[in-house]
């Protein structure tokens, strides 16, 4: 009995994970629906980028945001050089004429580089935005103008990849998923959590910073404890190349996701529904769900294989089961495309549980080496 108990409450938190809890925010929106009110409003704002040896991608990146289309007197563009070696510091220091540099004494992570940058901002709007990122000439006056809404307290755009020539291309099944499911919260409430790679924030939503903890998921958490919320607007894309490397990948989704464990464990009371409600059964819906995932998979396949001799049924799911595991290791041995999404859940939640692993030891990842994606900046043209 409660080894069949163990099973369907196994497959039902990995159902509810990845297909429940998108499909009760797809009906609280017939319900509910909290529309962004935009506008053209020009407050001031800053634009961060942190770079650690970003030699070969900082002077695109520069060209590209001094390219933006927002009133030149009005942005403020910040480089924070987190102790680079290399000629990082040179490049940004070129631009001083147009931009401001800070540099980090020593190396201390992401989170401490952008806390050098907010530190001297002036922006009554902030934004962060990766090297490795493109905007349009548009980025920054499309996602300033959804604080022309007073409940929104920052806003993340949606990533898009790009082919080598440019154009946009095909994003894998798991980011239109992820995609589809941030438009969702945004409809119903607030987002969960900001794409890392380019979001804004009200000033006020960045005091306080905290140089040890990832900065994306903790804004956002801020933002609702101002009673706010944080928002995604289709409108605003961040243009970016597949990182090379697929191992190097799997190293980024193990480090986004322990950084992501430490943020969650230092707001813990956010998960009560009595004084966060909606908010706190999304939080524990879309991170901690998600995150127990890894240890489903394997109580429900370990349930399952001793429960195979007791019914047809457990003999169906048990082969169901190995049929899934099967067309994850083909599609990793040949590359066929109709294998990659088995293939990419089942790395998610081996990068979800190796992330676990490092949580546990101790590790909190805030140092970090820039992804190896392809090296030439995406080169995107205004909408």
């Amino acid at each position: 009995m409660m080894t069949e108990l163990g099973f369907w409450l196994s497959v039902a938190l990995i159902i509810y994970a990845y297909l429940g809890y998108p499909s009760a925010l797809a009906a609280l929106c017939l319900f509910r629906t909290r529309e962004v009110r935009k506008n053209a409003v020009t407050p001031t704002v800053s634009f961060i980028i942190a770079a650690h040896n970003e030699e070969g991608r900082l002077p695109e990146k520069l060209v590209n945001t001094l390219g933006q289309d927002y009133p030149g007197h009005l942005l403020e563009i910040i480089v924070a050089s987190d102790c680079s070696t290399d000629r990082t510091d040179e490049i940004a220091r070129a631009y001083t004429d147009r931009i401001r540099f800070v540099r980090a004494p020593e190396r201390r992570g992401k989170e401490a580089a952008q806390q050098l940058a907010v530190d001297v901002a002036s922006g009554e709007i902030l934004i962060f935005s990766d090297v490795a990122t493109a905007l349009a000439r548009d980025g920054v006056s499309r996602i300033v103008r959804n604080f022309a809404d007073p409940t929104v307290g920052c806003v993340s755009s949606v990533d898009r990849f790009v082919d080598a020539e440019g154009r946009t291309s095909g994003e894998g099944a798991y980011v239109r998923y992820e995609m589809w499911l941030r438009a969702l919260e945004s409809r119903v409430n607030s987002l969960v959590g900001l794409s890392g790679s380019f979001f804004a924030a009200r000033r006020e939503a960045c005091r306080n910073w905290a140089a040890d903890r990832q900065s994306d998921f903790n804004t956002l958490l801020k933002v609702v404890e101002m009673r706010l919320r944080g928002v995604s607007d289709p409108e605003s894309v961040g243009f970016y190349r597949n990182i090379t490397d697929d191992r190097r990948e799997f190293e980024r989704k193990v480090r986004t996701v322990v950084r992501g464990m430490s943020v969650l464990r230092g707001n813990l009371r956010m998960l009560n529904p009595f004084r966060y409600g909606l908010f706190s059964w999304q939080l524990a819906s879309h991170k901690l769900c998600r995150w127990l995932v890894p240890f489903a998979l394997i109580g429900a396949c370990a349930a399952n294989a001793m429960l195979v001799g007791h019914s047809s049924l457990y003999e169906a799911t048990f082969l169901l089961q190995l049929a899934f595991y099967t067309a994850a290791f083909v599609g990793h041995r040949t590359g066929t495309p109709g294998l990659k999404i088995p293939l990419f859940f089942l790395l998610v939640n081996l990068a979800i549980l190796n992330a676990w692993c490092r949580f546990a030891r101790g590790e909190r990842m805030t140092s970090w080496s820039p992804s190896e994606r392809i090296r030439a900046l995406p080169q995107i043209s205004a909408r």
